[in-house]
């Protein structure tokens, strides 16, 4: 099947490399609809994708004749109506993370491309780092017998002048930090230990001071000007509202147990430590991203067994896994590929998470499950 993409979101720090990589896949998918705010990008995104058809109106995109898959690449807070248009229209769904504002809205996203048949899609690409993939077949192997903790850290820091975007606005924003990388790790680490989380403890604020004001930007031309200018050089500033920290003891339903700890903080640095630990009553194992390794340590094994990953990057991610979870769906199988199914569970766990952070005790995340019981 060749794909009629329409773009809702194109122009932004995640729609124009998306765009690029899909141009590559001539023989499988053409963009035929691109939709953003800001008119200048738009005219120039067309140029670029040789595509005919721009609009500021999320809705001619979905109604377009000769679209079949419907890219949804907007803040958190707008991706539920344009998915549940799409999928009352029969058209495929590939829908950004954290798929919605909270759990009501990612169930309502589930149950609509579940109910319509259609295809869907969510990108948690950290399933397809290679030393994530050689942990979960080592968990799978039994090298490290039963599990019994789990702790990650995730910290992506942000220039230290980077100025407000929408993900600093809890209005937009699910959860913060917890929600943008935190849906990767969280996924990740259902997806290399085959069970969900049942309860967590979550502590998270915002520690980033009021940050430069410049209006309407997106992530990139934010952190371009925060490498290239000081905090000083702003005339206005604008304090953040959604959590940019959080630390999240968390319970899984194998009764392991472990902490996870989120950040965008320019003060909290990745590289210093393994992002991700397993222990095991066999062995532990710990993911070092940065330097693509995974070390197996057994028993009084201080040094551990170190393996090299070898890892060139993500390549292009729509001809490599999109596009083939398209394309597998429509053939009646589902593989390894992350769907909205995903993204609704992950946001069980940010909502808890979030929902801990204000009341400032445990939830159950079958409290937020709305097929819990069922």
């Amino acid at each position: 099947m060749t794909f009629g993409v329409g773009v809702i979101g194109a122009t932004g720090f995640i729609g124009t490399p998306y765009r690029a990589e899909i141009r590559e896949c001539s023989e499988t998918a053409r963009i035929v609809a691109l939709c953003a705010r800001r008119r200048d990008r738009l005219d120039a995104a067309a140029a670029e994708d040789g595509c005919d058809f721009v609009t500021a109106d999320w809705r001619e995109v979905v109604e377009h004749p000769d679209v079949n898959l419907v890219l949804v690449l907007t803040p958190d807070a707008l991706h539920l109506e344009p998915v549940l248009a799409a999928a009352a229209a029969g058209k495929h769904v590939f829908c950004e993370k954290p798929v919605g504002a909270n759990v009501e809205e990612a169930y309502a996203m589930w149950s609509a491309v579940r109910d319509a048949g259609v295809a869907h899609y969510v990108p948690f690409w950290t399933r397809y780092v290679p030393s994530f993939i050689r942990a979960r077949e080592l968990v799978a192997d039994g090298v490290l017998g039963e599990i019994r903790g789990i702790f990650y850290r995730w910290h992506n820091p942000r220039p230290e002048a980077i100025p407000h975007t929408w993900r600093d606005d809890a209005e937009l924003s699910s959860a913060g930090s917890i929600a943008d990388v935190g849906s990767h790790a969280y996924d990740a680490v259902c997806w290399i230990l085959g069970c969900q989380a049942r309860r967590v403890l979550a502590h998270a604020d915002v520690i980033s001071p009021p940050k430069p004001d410049l209006g309407a930007i997106d992530l990139g031309e934010a952190i371009d000007w925060g490498k290239r200018q000081q905090v000083e050089d702003a005339a206005q500033r604008k304090p953040g509202t959604a959590f940019d920290y959080a630390t999240i003891a968390w319970e899984f339903s194998n009764d392991a147990i472990g902490a996870i700890i989120l950040s965008h903080a320019s003060t909290l640095r990745k590289g210093l430590s393994p992002e991700l630990e397993i222990h095991g009553t066999l062995a532990s194992l710990a993911i070092d991203r940065i330097n693509n390794t995974v070390t197996v340590y057994r028993s009084d094994d201080t040094d551990g067994e170190v393996e090299q990953i070898e890892d060139s990057g993500f390549g292009n991610r729509a001809a490599q896994h999109v596009f083939a979870s398209f394309q597998e769906q429509l053939a009646g199988t589902r593989g390894e590929h992350p769907g909205i199914d995903d993204g609704w569970r992950v946001q069980i766990f940010t909502d808890a998470a979030a929902l801990s952070a204000r009341r400032g005790g445990w939830v159950e995340l079958a409290e937020l499950d709305a097929e819990a019981g069922t």
